[in-house]
């Protein structure tokens, strides 16, 4: 048993600040909160906080840590006018080169920066079309190392070799759900990763793969986490080859539910906002990749009942996605001020709870001890009315002091509870090795 003495309480929804609090933590749940709660469990290990804030864990909700190993490539990449040649040259280049070793380096190097810029969890979106087969297993191992929580899938796609890819795809995601089941049932290991049924877009996928996926989520019992509308040409290639909004075509599989990720969404028509919204499906905000990418702003937030925010495979600093999120939104004459963005944040919580069938993101007896704490000075008064305001304008990674996930501290006062240094120095080399097979791919 731990308590965390003196905290700084933080709520994200509502928003709340209340100082000189007591949290005790029992295994992997929060048991109590309140003050002075020392002479009540006296057997408990105590951690004074000396008023750091102590916060619900921080969610991204949308990555690729399959691309954890891009960061400054140098490959031969050929001008990217669009968003579909950087698709081409860039990113279906970079994941047909990875491999097992590859993929783990990336994963774990992603976990571990999840981590150390305050995530508990993230929810991974991943494709490797020369590695499908226990890819998904792959990343998982990356996700047990550091202690990050989180959910993988494969993206689903014809893209590189049609029906026998999709196949594949489908298939990776099922095992992988099974995997998980198997394991939660033997208590074989801490129940940190689950599963997405995935799919790289619509304009990837045809019929028949839609179709497969339907079973999928059937026979799992997980949702779809998907891109879709990310690019004027996604809502283009519907139309003519299918007839139907990109929203629409999906609902007719039936894969639209209330465990669904939608990633991005800019150019949704208003009949698929309103599926999204009857199913109670999620969809994800990426503002930095958005703008790297150029495909635009994403106009129609205030018109989705569910809205999370994710960085696309852009790291996993939320501090830093959310204030993008803001400032864009602000740029584009938008209505929204920092309390809808650090609503978005914290619902990443609540994709958790849906998917873990568990209690996330709230500072409270039952909930799961997933905790971010940071060392925050506030120069001004930090309440609840302007929380939000200090997360826009103040609040960032270097703030991050430790994490708490399942109750176990995967990073204290800044450090990792294991040398990470052979690691990078190892993902340095797996880089090298990425960049080049890159350049003997068509």
């Amino acid at each position: 048993m731990l308590i965390l003495k003196n905290a700084t309480a933080v709520q994200f929804e509502p928003a709340q600040v209340t100082e000189g609090v007591d949290i005790v933590i029992d295994g992997d749940k929060i048991v109590a909160v309140g003050s002075n709660l020392s002479s009540q469990y006296p057997d408990a290990q105590v951690k004074e906080m000396a008023g750091k804030l102590v916060m619900p864990g921080i969610v991204c909700s949308h990555n690729h840590f399959y691309s954890g190993l891009a960061r400054g490539i140098m490959a031969d990449i050929k001008p990217c006018p669009d968003f579909i040649s950087t698709l081409k040259n860039l990113w279906w280049r970079l994941d047909r080169a990875l491999d097992e070793e590859s993929l783990y380096y990336s994963g774990l190097i992603c976990s571990l920066e999840a981590i150390r810029s305050g995530c508990t969890s993230v929810i991974d979106h991943h494709a490797s079309p020369n590695y499908i087969a226990g890819s998904l297993n792959t990343l998982r191992k990356g996700f047990l190392k550091a202690g990050l929580r989180g959910m993988t899938c494969f993206e689903t796609t014809d893209r590189n070799g049609g029906l026998a890819e999709l196949q594949a795809g489908v298939e990776e995601n099922i095992n992988f759900a099974k995997l998980i089941d198997a394991e939660r049932a033997a208590g074989t290991s801490p129940y940190l990763v689950e599963a997405h049924i995935g799919a790289h877009a619509p304009f990837t996928v045809r019929d028949e793969g839609m179709a497969m996926m339907a079973e999928a989520v059937k026979a799992t019992g997980r949702g779809l986490h998907i891109h879709a509308a990310e690019d004027l040409y996604d809502v283009s290639h519907s139309h003519h080859i299918y007839g139907k909004d990109i929203v629409e075509r999906l609902d007719g599989f039936g894969l639209i539910n209330d465990k669904t990720l939608l990633a991005h969404g800019l150019f949704l028509s208003e009949n698929d906002i309103n599926i999204l919204n009857q199913r109670d499906a999620f969809l994800v905000h990426n503002a930095r990749s958005n703008m790297n990418n150029g495909v635009g702003y994403n106009s129609q937030l205030t018109k989705l009942k569910n809205v999370a925010l994710g960085t696309d495979g852009i790291g996993a600093d939320m501090f830093e996605e959310l204030k993008f999120a803001f400032f864009k939104h602000r740029d584009d004459r938008g209505p929204m001020w920092p309390d809808s963005f650090l609503r978005h944040l914290y619902n990443g919580n609540e994709l958790l709870a849906r998917n873990f069938g568990a209690k996330f993101g709230r500072l409270e007896v039952g909930y799961k001890a997933d905790l971010t704490i940071c060392d925050y000075t506030a120069p001004t008064p930090l309440v609840g009315d302007n929380l939000p305001g200090h997360f826009a304008f103040a609040l960032n990674q270097g703030n991050v002091h430790s994490v708490m996930v399942e109750g176990q501290m995967v990073l204290e006062d800044r450090q990792f509870p294991f040398d990470i240094e052979p690691i990078y120095a190892e993902a340095r080399k797996v880089a090298k090795g990425i960049w080049q097979r890159m350049d003997q791919l068509d």
